[in-house]
């Protein structure tokens, strides 16, 4: 199936833009914040949200890991 039609895939691939973006962010701040508008702001804002609520991200992360390992 595709991650679009399941929502466990579809959370997956959520929660690793969000870590991706954050942490490319992390080694190239300039090409994030330059991309604020637009379709690539769309990732400006996954990294934003990945910064300022990483440990929600971590815990989200943790569950997703453990529900992928044990329940699929």
């Amino acid at each position: 199936m595709s991650a679009l039609f399941n929502f466990q895939s579809l959370l997956s691939v959520i929660l690793l833009m969000i870590c991706t973006c954050a942490y490319l962010r992390s080694l190239f701040p300039s090409i994030m914040d330059r991309n604020k508008t637009g379709f690539l702001g769309v990732f400006w804002k996954l990294a934003r949200i990945g910064e300022r609520k990483s440990p929600y991200v971590a815990v989200a992360c943790i569950v997703m890991a453990t529900s992928l390992l044990f329940w699929t």
